[in-house]
């Protein structure tokens, strides 16, 4: 697919991933709806607050096997600051989620069989969670450290869902010791879970990373 014209503006609009539907103007912060070729602006998606990521759209991250580009970013705030969730395309067509936070990464990929388990199949039938819920995926038992309600603060690049203002959800983190991750998330419409690993920046063999003024790259990333 060429790349595309934003409808209000008529800036180029890159396409990273014909796959997704939904692209943020880097200009005038439209969100657009890519459908066979046509594009339509649904909306206007908020300025993403500025931040010292050393992640940017084209970064490529390598682990466990997972080889994967990045081609989006939402921004999301709750009452305490704010993280990333970065949206990742593998050459084979494989989805992953690269969350940043306090200079530590969570990589996952969706794993829709935790919804059957009680605790996670509660929450998402609207109930509460509680910190220390335990639950096992994927062979591994993880606890629930983490609780947020969280709004979207904006977005950049190629998403599979509209990133509109006003949209919410409940985020729950769960970890072990031995570093594996699950997330789940649960909006209005509906529940996902993503299982994976927490790693630092340079256990995802980072490549093409922003440039940051005043930030030296570790040796062992540049």
């Amino acid at each position: 697919m060429d790349n595309l014209t934003c409808p209000s503006c008529g800036a180029a609009l890159p396409v990273r991933d014909p796959a997704l539907p939904y692209s943020t103007c880097a200009y005038c912060q439209t969100l657009v709806r890519r459908a066979e070729g046509n594009v339509e602006a649904v909306g206007t998606v908020a300025v993403l607050p500025a931040d010292v990521s050393p992640i940017q759209i084209g970064t490529t991250v390598s682990r466990d096997g997972i080889a994967a580009t990045v081609v989006g970013r939402v921004r999301w705030g709750w009452s305490d600051g704010s993280w990333n969730e970065w949206f990742l395309r593998a050459a084979d067509g494989r989805a992953f989620w690269l969350g940043e936070a306090m200079g530590m990464y969570m990589l996952t990929s969706e794993y829709p069989a935790v919804l059957d388990v009680p605790g996670i199949r509660n929450f998402a039938e609207g109930n509460p969670m509680a910190v220390d819920c335990t639950v096992k995926a994927g062979g591994k038992w993880l606890t629930a450290s983490d609780i947020k309600e969280a709004s979207c603060l904006g977005s950049e690049g190629d998403l599979p869902f509209p990133t509109l203002p006003g949209w919410t959800m409940t985020n729950v983190d769960f970890r072990n010791a031995a570093g594996d991750a699950l997330s789940v998330q649960r909006d209005a419409d509906g529940t996902t879970a993503w299982l994976g690993v927490w790693s630092d920046l340079g256990g995802l063999k980072p490549g093409n990373l922003r440039q940051i003024e005043g930030w030296t790259m570790p040796r062992a990333l540049a």
